[in-house]
C-alpha cells in the first residue's frame, strides 16, 4: 500500500445501540501517517464511530483498512489484522497485575517490551501491583500501552487523557506522539491543547455525520469556525 493512500477509508457508515441510530451518514479517510483527530460536541457520535469501525456495535456501510473491506468482518479478526485499540473508559482487568494485563494483549512472538517500558517507566516499577488499585491516569498508562505491545498497523484512541491531572495529560500525549512516528493514530479527544500539538488532520462530528474536515491547526486557528462547531472558544484552551 502507498503512503499516499489513506490507511483507512470511511463511507456512509451508520451504527445502532439496541436499535438506536447513533451514527447516521459518517464518511471520511484517515491518512497512513501521523495522527486524525475526531472532534465534536459531547453525544455526537464520536466513541460510537470508532466501536462501528472495530463492529463492536451494529454496523452498516464500507469501511476498508489497507486496502480490504472490512465491515463484515468480526472485531477479533479486525484485530488481528492490525488495529489496536485504547476504549474511552481503559477497560483495565482490575484484580490482575498490571504485568498481566500487559501479557494478554501480546498477541506476537515478540511483543515491543522495551518500547512500552521506555514510555511508561512508571508501569515498571508497579508490574506486580493490581491495576484496580492503580490511579485513573496510570489505568490510562496501562490501557495504551496494551494497544503499543503490538506492532499494529492503525490505532484507534478514544479520550485518552479523559479527567486526568495535567501532568499525566502530558505523558500520555508524550507517548502517543512518539507512537505516532511507526503507526496511524485516530484520536477522539476533547482537550483542544492536546490536540493541537498532536494532531495533522482533523475531522468534525455532528449529529451523527461528518460537518467538517481539514488540517487540525486550521481548524483551531479559527475561533469563530470552533465555535461553531465545537461549541467552545478555542483560545479558552490554549
Amino acid at each position: 500500500m502507498s503512503a499516499k493512500e489513506p490507511i483507512l477509508s470511511i463511507g456512509g457508515l451508520r451504527c445502532s445501540i439496541a436499535g438506536q441510530q447513533v451514527v447516521e451518514d459518517v464518511t471520511f479517510d484517515v491518512p497512513a501517517t501521523g495522527i486524525t483527530a475526531v472532534l465534536g460536541r459531547n453525544g455526537v457520535g464520536k466513541t460510537s464511530t470508532l466501536r462501528g469501525i472495530l463492529g463492536l456495535i451494529a454496523r452498516r456501510g464500507e469501511v476498508i483498512f489497507a486496502g480490504e473491506r472490512i465491515d463484515a468482518l468480526p472485531t477479533h479478526r479486525i484485530v488481528r489484522r492490525g488495529v489496536g485499540y485504547v476504549p474511552e473508559d481503559r477497560e483495565v482487568f482490575a484484580r490482575l497485575t498490571v504485568a498481566e494485563n500487559l501479557a494478554l494483549a501480546e498477541r506476537q512472538r515478540k511483543p515491543r517490551r522495551d518500547f512500552v517500558d521506555a514510555l511508561f517507566p512508571d508501569l515498571v516499577a508497579r508490574r506486580d501491583q493490581a491495576a484496580g488499585t492503580l490511579s485513573g491516569g496510570q489505568q490510562q498508562m496501562v490501557s495504551v500501552a496494551r494497544a503499543l505491545l503490538n506492532d499494529n498497523r492503525l490505532l484507534l484512541v478514544d479520550e485518552p487523557t479523559k479527567g486526568l491531572a495535567p501532568k499525566i495529560v502530558t505523558e500520555v500525549a508524550d507517548a502517543l506522539a512518539e507512537a505516532s512516528k511507526t503507526v496511524p493514530i485516530l484520536l477522539v479527544e476533547q482537550n483542544l491543547e492536546v490536540v493541537r500539538r498532536l494532531a495533522d488532520e482533523a475531522v468534525v462530528i455532528g449529529g451523527g455525520r461528518v460537518v467538517h474536515t481539514g488540517k487540525a491547526a486550521d481548524i483551531l486557528a479559527d475561533d469563530d469556525l470552533t465555535r461553531r462547531l465545537l461549541g467552545v472558544h478555542a483560545e479558552a484552551h490554549r
